[in-house]
């Protein structure tokens, strides 16, 4: 760097977080200190329900049985992560977007990739060009539809993954989340062979998938207790029983002077201690809020489920809009063979599909083999799919 320029060895020291000098820039977090047995557990959970959906794609995908072994769900940081995989590598980025929102980023070898490229187009020696890299980008593609839909299934719905962009690139120039963030390593035995691919997901994402499917951690909640919400609860619970017991000696003074001047034999009423006592009552009281009931909008009642079950296997008809326009008979008259009519929908908003010409559900549109197919990205519940049809 005398001459003032850097050369492209230093740019890529610079991308994979090492120093000018070949020192190790520090980094943001330290292996699993973030990550606690819960976190981990709910995580490798979520993961291990969406296996069966990968290997089911991948094997439709390649006519190769597929084979993945238990995943490792850890917490690292860019440095420490790209140590573990090899100096080229494809990434492809398909982000989180709506309802969660965070990094989502898929790495595998490039061997990996030309194994399932080769698998699919049934050829051999296949170059990793852009043809193969759209290959990939479905594969992934469908594997994160299955997050999605076991995401809406625990009641996280409007969760949109973005259109995946793979890229076949030295490993210093993948884009991964700041700090430290989650890395999913599975293992997948393809057609014979042992290969390893990751998942990189935000830290903020993997709390929201967390909560979502199971729920807040106990030992932050407990945290939380001591150090906050736990103590205002405690001062007030305090605060109760201090009054109480005051009401309760005022009380008994009251029922010590209606003694002095009771006569014998007579009976005088406990004003006092009934005072004391309600004082008493008033200060223990905890705070009670009313319980909130869901509305019951949509119920079904058995017998209507029952009506419905008699209609099960009946077939209706299902079909895809792409968009709808309007045109002037003139126009329509005017049609010929490479004619374009322009619809009313965006390049990349979701199509509509239809049951027996009614909107159930909103998708996008995949490549299974020499077919078309629609991967549902948002659908309305049964009981208004039901209202509507």
């Amino acid at each position: 760097m005398s001459d003032g320029s850097i050369s492209q060895d230093e740019i890529d020291a610079l991308l994979s977080g090492v120093s000018m000098s070949g020192a190790a820039a520090p980094s943001s977090g330290s292996g699993n200190a973030g990550l606690s047995d819960f976190k981990k557990n709910a995580l490798l959970k979520f993961v291990n329900g969406n296996i069966p959906g990968l290997s089911s794609n991948l094997e439709s995908m390649s006519g190769k049985s597929v084979s993945i072994s238990e995943p490792i769900v850890e917490m690292t940081e860019r440095e420490g992560f790209l140590q573990n995989i090899s100096e080229m590598a494809v990434a492809s980025l398909i982000d989180f977007s709506g309802a969660l929102s965070g990094d989502h980023v898929f790495v595998m070898p490039p061997d990996l990739a030309q194994k399932i490229v080769n698998l699919v187009n049934h050829e051999e020696g296949t170059e990793i060009d852009d043809m193969a890299l759209s290959v990939i980008s479905e594969t992934v593609s469908q594997y994160a539809g299955t997050e999605v839909t076991s995401l809406e299934r625990s009641g996280l719905s409007g969760v949109v993954s973005s259109p995946a962009e793979s890229l076949h690139v030295p490993k210093a120039m993948i884009r991964l989340p700041q700090r430290n963030f989650i890395s999913i390593t599975y293992n997948i035995q393809l057609d014979n062979s042992a290969y390893k691919f990751w998942e990189v997901i935000s830290e903020s994402a993997a709390d929201a998938i967390i909560n979502t499917t199971a729920g807040p951690d106990p030992a932050a909640q407990a945290q939380d207790m001591m150090t906050g919400g736990g103590a205002g609860a405690a001062s007030q619970t305090m605060g109760g029983f201090a009054q109480g017991m005051q009401g309760m000696q005022n009380g008994f003074q009251n029922f010590g002077g209606a003694a002095q001047g009771m006569p014998q034999g007579g009976m005088m009423p406990m004003q006092g201690m009934q005072g004391g006592m309600a004082m008493q009552n008033m200060g223990m009281n905890a705070s009670v809020q009313p319980v909130q009931f869901p509305p019951l909008q949509g119920f079904v009642t058995q017998e209507e489920q029952g009506n419905i079950g008699l209609i099960m296997d009946v077939y209706m008809e299902m079909t895809v809009e792409l968009g709808r326009t309007k045109k002037m008979i003139k126009e329509i008259l005017g049609m010929g063979e490479g004619h374009i009519i322009e619809l009313d929908k965006l390049a990349g908003e979701p199509v509509d599909v239809l049951v027996n010409h009614k909107p159930i559900a909103k998708g996008e549109v995949v490549v299974i083999e020499e077919n078309f197919g629609v991967r549902i990205t948002e659908i309305l519940s049964p009981a208004e799919r039901i209202a509507d049809v």
